[in-house]
């Protein structure tokens, strides 16, 4: 019998001393993209690809009109790819990656969103965040909460 063609050892010595496999996870680490995680990562995706869509539609449309509307649209995208990309990727570095983020992305949208109600004349176009991001049913206030609440309860599993 060759090299090739020898068949693992069945026994369980031998199973305990085979080396994890890259499918098992370590005790205590947890998928941020799994349960209520898929739905983060599906609105982050969502939103990733909404942004982008809006930000280069409204550069290539005439920047000059509102630089930093659409500024600010991009700035949105490139937030929410990233914690998409976290949550995809998972661990504790990039869950404290993507937990970072939702707090700037909040911070973002509440600092945007007052701004625009407080001068509406600096945004002559609106942007992913304007008005608390009731031109997208406030789901951008609500899903960097959403977001923290999941990444804090990742922590504890």
């Amino acid at each position: 019998m060759s090299d090739t063609e020898r068949r693992p050892d069945p026994s369980p010595e031998a199973a305990a001393a085979a080396p994890a496999t890259p499918s098992s996870s370590p005790k205590g680490s947890f998928e941020l993209g799994t349960g209520p995680g898929r739905v983060l990562v599906w609105f982050y995706g969502v939103f990733t690809v909404a942004a982008a869509s809006r930000s280069i539609v409204e550069v290539i449309r005439g920047f000059d009109r509102a630089p930093l509307a659409y500024s600010l649209s991009a700035v949105a995208a490139v937030v929410y790819g990233f914690i998409t990309y976290s949550l995809v990727r998972g661990g504790e570095k990039a869950r404290r990656a993507a937990l970072a983020c939702c707090a700037a992305e909040l911070l973002g949208v509440l600092v945007v969103g007052a701004w625009t109600l407080a001068e509406p004349s600096a945004f002559p176009d609106s942007t992913v965040w304007s008005d608390f991001g009731m031109g997208y049913l406030f789901i951008p206030v609500i899903l960097p909460v959403t977001g923290m609440i999941w990444l804090r309860r990742a922590k504890r599993a």
